[in-house]
């Protein structure tokens, strides 16, 4: 299992944003992943539109996740219509420690 941060966007609509997180939970324990920290960042304007938004809100998750079940993982990621965005980072071995 490797550590990576997973940055996530959801519409600001708080239903949307409650059925967004609680699918981007369930995917990654349905994967074997474990989240490890959930930390919000709050509303913010988007670079350019998404989904027709322009503006979104924003989690940060710190997860330990096996680095061949990723590509599965943002395929189940893409079919949510309530995720606008995420991105996967492996996080460096010293930040580990």
């Amino acid at each position: 299992m490797k550590k990576y941060e997973l940055m996530t966007i959801y519409p600001i609509e708080e239903d949307k944003f409650k059925a967004g997180t609680d699918l981007v939970r369930s995917v990654l324990a349905q994967f074997g992943a474990t989240v490890e920290k959930e930390e919000p960042y709050g509303d913010r304007d988007l670079a350019y539109e998404i989904n027709k938004q322009k503006r979104g809100r924003f989690v940060l998750f710190t997860v330990s996740a096996n680095p061949a079940k990723l590509v599965e993982i943002n395929a189940q990621f893409r079919l949510n219509n309530n995720l606008l965005k995420s991105l996967f980072v492996k996080l460096d071995d010293e930040k580990n420690k």
